[in-house]
């Protein structure tokens, strides 16, 4: 009986009468598991195709950049799943830090899968998560006067050891 390790030799190569060994194309293997295409925005009159699925280099980035505030990180970012000028593009259409915000969520969620996450949605994501980042950022109130003189209920040393 024949061991399955025999049988699946990855060493050997099937050659037939000399010929070549066949070659793994992923090129068309990635093209038939293709889905359809992503998901379009249209912004300030122009449309953004998505691609299909979230680009290896947005995740490396993301994973990268993803507590920079620096525009020229975020325009990288985006470059990946919008274009070049994308984001210098909104800006000088007035986009506010909320909109972007908002663009971001829709288009992470819908890259992935397309028609999952609505505007209003993305919407209500962003401000619940502002809302958190800006509890988190808060500064603690400065006790009054009354709760500073409460904490010292000790008389102040003398300067002579007990």
């Amino acid at each position: 009986m024949t061991h399955p390790d025999e049988l699946l030799d990855l060493d050997e190569h099937d050659q037939v009468d000399g010929a070549a060994p066949d070659v793994a194309d992923f090129d068309a293997f990635f093209a038939e598991q293709t889905r359809q295409a992503g998901a379009v925005l249209r912004l300030y009159g122009r449309e953004y195709h998505l691609p299909d699925s979230l680009p290896i280099m947005f995740a490396l980035q993301m994973e990268r950049l993803q507590h920079s505030e620096n525009p020229d990180d975020v325009r990288t970012m985006l470059r990946t799943l919008v274009g070049e000028d994308a984001l210098d593009f909104w800006a000088e259409h007035g986009m506010t830090d909320r909109q972007l915000g908002i663009v971001l969520i829709w288009t992470a969620a819908n890259v992935r899968r397309p028609g999952s996450l609505t505007m209003e949605r993305a919407a209500e994501l962003h401000d619940e998560q502002s809302a958190t980042k800006a509890a988190g950022k808060a500064p603690a109130p400065a006790p009054n006067r009354a709760a500073r003189r409460g904490k010292s209920k000790g008389r102040a040393g003398s300067g002579r050891r007990s």
